[in-house]
């Protein structure tokens, strides 16, 4: 515990430079406007989940406001640097600022430290960044449901955290999902883990990725609430990995054939 202190203070603190600078992350909450929950948009669903080589972690790409779709071609999984992967269900200007934040910091600390930040320096930095949020969240108004997936090279070993809205952590040792589909999600990946071929945690890459299209076309059918409102255009979910390589997304050919796999199989 003491590591996680010494990581998230060295170097000169990066929050009490930010403080310094006339920034700080309730000042960007206060700018938002507070119209009411229905009409703030908000990311639907994401997942992870561990597989052989390391994490799958995946998230459609839509918007919605209350009922209403928004935007098509959000992007919910977000790199914070190049071992670690945020994916976020809720507001996205929350998301992309806290992604923005912890990017900085990371860099920051590498820079002033002459090493990477530990893994217990990475969750409580994410920890306290969420409880910066913590009055906004208990509004309602901008809440966010992040999940943390990082590998660890020093235990060459990949992480899953999952954070409620008050910025309390919760290791994730097989897999999670958040947003309004992940009451399904959880419940299918439940049953892949413990009735399908193999463990979750033993499928091959291939496999865990058709795994994740499968289940964000389900979620996508059950989050929308009016047809009508999809385009006739192809617009596939976000799709990527980390490993002791780091992070991946999958391109628009890969995802492509990924889909084709995934409906022959349904």
């Amino acid at each position: 515990m003491m590591e996680s202190i010494e990581d998230t203070q060295a170097g000169g603190d990066f929050f009490a430079l930010l403080d310094k600078s006339g920034y700080n992350l309730q000042s960007f909450l206060d700018k938002l406007p507070v119209n009411g929950k229905s009409s703030v948009p908000q990311g639907t669903t994401v997942l992870a989940f561990h597989y052989e080589d390391g994490v799958i972690v995946a998230g459609d790409r839509r918007i919605m406001a209350g009922s209403n779709l928004m935007f098509e071609r959000c992007e919910k999984v977000i790199p914070v640097d190049d071992y670690s992967l945020m994916a976020v269900a809720g507001v996205p200007a929350i998301a992309f600022e806290i992604s923005r934040i912890l990017s900085q910091y990371f860099e920051y600390y590498r820079r002033t430290q002459i090493r990477p930040m530990s893994l217990e320096g990475k969750i409580r930095t994410f920890s306290k960044l969420l409880k910066e949020n913590l009055t906004a969240s208990t509004s309602g108004l901008t809440r966010v449901s992040p999940i943390f997936a990082t590998y660890d090279i020093e235990s060459g070993k990949p992480s899953i955290y999952y954070y409620d809205m008050l910025g309390a952590e919760f290791q994730v040792l097989s897999f999670t999902a958040t947003g309004a589909g992940a009451g399904h999600i959880r419940d299918v990946l439940e049953r892949e883990n413990q009735w399908g071929p193999k463990p979750l945690a033993e499928r091959c890459e291939k496999d865990a990725a058709v795994i994740a299209m499968k289940l964000l076309h389900v979620a996508a059918q059950i989050d929308n609430q009016q047809e009508n409102a999809i385009s006739n255009v192809q617009i596939y979910p976000i799709l990527a990995s980390v490993t002791e390589n780091g992070y991946k997304f999958w391109n628009q050919d890969q995802l492509t054939r990924l889909e084709s796999m995934s409906r022959e199989e349904r």
